[in-house]
Formats: structure tokens, C-alpha cells, sequence
């Protein structure tokens, strides 16, 4: 983590180093708290000028730098230091958010003001930049950034300075939940839910709060959850705020989050909200509600190679399902649907079928499936002439088998 060690191409060393940071900071933890929040600070100050050469166009290694500050801000909030070793661990760490080029440390500058916890740091950070950014955000004619902003509106509202955070974001030429959000949690604390609801779904409504509408949503979802309007915070906020990098991953922490709701309901509402039903298919197969997966699987956005592995993964405990999701597979690489399918797609398919069929006495069913697609098939390519070879094949064994 020396600076200016990672080249342009070092965003896969530097996630690995900050994995092993973390790893070693959690370690020291167990025995010496105060020097693992140290190790903390520590890290955060190298971050930028060991990255500042790399290429982040991709967004991974911001992901894993947040990730990495999201484990260690509870290490270093939570650190049973004094007052002045807590003083010296802010200006460092302020000094690093000042000279961060691409915000990586802006999880520590938004929670600040936990990590000052004495009323004197709180006090000195909160004042040091507070005129300055009055008189830029003051100007309407030009948009102006402090670095600081988010550091001072933190420290503000952990002061119970409620009043100078709400004078402050009146200022601002464009609301932003980045910023807006201390005044909807200086609301709730103030026991203001509904005037902190209505922050919230103003912005999600005014269509130009893209960025950061995922937070709102989980803002506004906590306030309902806790007046005990869950339906309510679950259809709203609940829903469209289901994270994960994939479908699957999507139902599974809407479940988590909800774990009184039928998952196979949540599962249905998921569908119903995206559309797509075919992008469901993995997600329904894994759920183990195989009659919903048949019914994504039959879908045109269903992946022939995904359907050709659950075919060949359930050949042997659910025939009946892998038979139907190999047709649907046929169905689909005749159309020419899927990445790089090629003609031997249909031979694995083929085969994945008649085992299944033969698995519950069903080969005629699977043949006379198979002569149905390709008769209602118009296309004379590859795909179609493999077919038409794979049945005539089957057709040949049929008749040695009677003979």
C-alpha cells in the first residue's frame, strides 16, 4: 500500500491487498482494539496515492474500497480511545479526505461525526468549514464542491446541531440525498418521521434522484417498518429496493429482509415488478418452485445454456422437470436464442431429454416433442439440420430396439 505502487492495470492486486488489510486489522482487533482502529486510519491515508494510477473505470475496485471501509468504520467508531488519540485519528484522516482524488474515503467523511463521539471534536469539526460552505452553496450561479461537506453535515448531526444542518441544505442549488439524508435523520430524531418520509419520497419522485435512490428507498422502508406499516413499507420501499448483483441474489435478500413473507409470493412479486420472467428461471430453480422455473423456462428471455445445466443437474431427481427444460432448451437454440450456441448444443439437450424421459417411461413423449419442433421450425441451419440428424438417430435405435 506505498504510494504510487499499483499501475494502471493494478485493480485486481489492490482488492486483494485491501482484503488482506482488513483480514490483519480484524486480527489485531481481538487483542488491542485501539490499534486496530490505528491500522484503520492507517489505511485509509494510503488509499489514494497507492491507487491514484489505477483504472477504475470498471467500478470494482471503488466497490471493494467501500466494501473494505464499511467492515472497519464499526472498528474504529467502537475503538475505546481518549480524547486526544481520537483527535489526532480525524486530522489524519480529514487531511486524507481532503486530498482523496475520486471520494473513496466518502463512507468515513459520511460518518464523521460517529467516529469524533467527544462533543469538543464534534464541536471543532463541525465549525471549522461551516462558513465556507455557506458562502459557496450560497452562491446560486455556480455549482461549488467542499470535500468536507458531508464530514461537517456529519458531525452536525451527531451534535444534535439540527437547526444549522437545515439552514444549511436550504442553500443548496440542487437537493441531493447525498445531502439531503442529515436532514431527514435529524427529523427522525427528533421523532418527525412523517416530515422525513416525505423528504425522502419528494425526491424519489422529482425523477432526477437516479443516484443514491436505492438508500432513499431502505430510508424510507426503515421509517414505515417502524411505525409497523410493513405491507405498506414492504410494497413501496421493500421491492423496488431489492439488491444483489443477480436475480437470484435479488430474492434472497428481499426474503432476508422479510423473513415473515412467503418467499414464493416475494418470488412472484419480483417477476411482476421487472418483468423478464425468463431471467428468472435460475432464480426460481434454486427456490425450488420448479413449476414457476418451467414456467420461466418457457419464456424467450430463458438462456439455453442455463436451461441446458438444470436439465442435465436435475436428469436424475426431477425427470419430469429436466425433460420439459430440455425441450424448452430445443425450443430455444432453434430460435437462434443464446450466447455462442452452436449445433452440438442440441445433441447435449437431446440427451439430457432422453435420459430424463426414459428416467419416468416417457420416451415417446420426449420423440414426439422433439418431431413437433422440428416440423414447426421454418429455418434450414445448423441447429434444424442437427435436430433433424439427432431424430433420425433416435428413430434408427428405436427400430433395432423392437427388432
Amino acid at each position: 500500500m506505498r504510494a504510487g505502487t499499483f499501475g494502471w492495470r493494478g485493480s485486481a492486486k489492490a482488492v486483494a491487498r485491501l482484503k488482506s488489510a482488513v483480514s490483519e486489522i480484524k486480527r489485531v482487533r481481538r487483542k488491542d482494539p485501539v490499534a486496530a482502529a490505528e491500522g484503520a486510519v492507517a489505511l485509509a491515508e494510503r488509499i489514494w496515492p497507492a491507487f491514484m494510477h489505477i483504472d477504475t473505470s470498471s467500478g470494482s475496485l471503488g466497490a471493494a474500497v467501500h466494501r473494505t471501509l464499511e467492515q472497519l468504520l464499526p472498528i474504529l467508531i467502537d475503538a475505546p480511545a481518549d480524547e486526544a488519540t481520537r483527535g489526532k485519528w480525524l486530522e489524519r484522516l480529514r487531511d486524507a479526505i481532503a486530498d482523496d482524488g475520486v471520494d473513496y474515503l466518502s463512507p468515513i467523511a459520511d460518518r464523521f461525526g460517529e467516529i469524533a463521539t467527544f462533543p469538543i471534536l464534534l464541536g471543532r469539526h463541525a465549525d471549522r468549514d461551516l462558513d465556507l460552505i455557506r458562502m459557496i452553496w450560497s452562491d446560486q450561479t455556480s455549482f461549488g464542491h467542499v470535500t468536507t461537506a458531508t464530514l461537517t453535515l456529519s458531525c452536525l448531526l451527531e451534535a444534535g446541531r439540527y437547526e444549522d444542518i437545515f439552514e444549511l441544505l436550504l442553500l443548496q442549488k440542487t437537493r441531493m440525498w447525498h445531502y439531503e439524508k442529515y436532514g431527514a435523520y435529524a427529523l427522525v430524531r427528533q421523532g418527525l418521521d412523517d416530515k422525513a418520509l416525505m423528504v425522502g419520497t419528494v425526491l424519489l419522485r422529482s425523477n432526477k434522484q437516479t443516484w443514491g435512490a436505492q438508500d432513499i428507498q431502505r430510508f424510507c422502508e426503515g421509517i414505515l417498518t417502524r411505525q409497523g406499516k410493513s405491507e405498506e413499507a414492504y410494497q413501496q420501499f421493500g421491492l423496488p429496493s431489492a439488491a444483489g448483483n443477480t436475480w437470484l441474489a435479488m430474492w434472497r435478500n428481499l426474503v432476508k429482509r422479510y423473513p415473515n413473507r412467503d418467499p414464493r409470493l416475494v418470488l412472484e412479486d419480483l417477476i411482476a415488478l421487472h418483468g423478464g420472467k425468463g431471467k428468472w428461471f435460475a432464480t426460481a430453480k434454486t427456490a425450488s418452485f420448479l413449476d414457476i422455473a418451467l414456467e420461466c423456462a418457457a419464456d424467450m428471455e430463458a438462456a439455453p445454456a442455463t436451461l441446458l445445466r438444470a436439465a442435465r443437474d436435475f436428469s436424475q431427481k426431477e425427470p419430469a422437470f429436466a425433460a420439459q427444460v430440455a425441450v424448452y432448451a430445443v425450443s430455444q437454440l432453434l430460435a437462434d436464442r443464446g450466447y455462442d450456441a452452436i449445433p452440438l448444443d442440441i445433441d447435449e439437450a437431446v440427451g439430457y431429454l432422453m435420459v430424463a424421459a426414459d428416467k419416468i417411461g416417457e420416451r415417446s413423449w420426449a420423440i414426439a416433442q422433439l418431431t413437433h419442433l422440428a416440423r414447426s421450425n421454418h429455418r434450414d441451419d445448423l441447429m434444424a439440420k442437427r435436430l433433424a440428424l439427432k431424430l433420425s438417430e433416435l428413430e434408427a435405435s428405436g427400430t433395432e430396439a423392437r427388432h
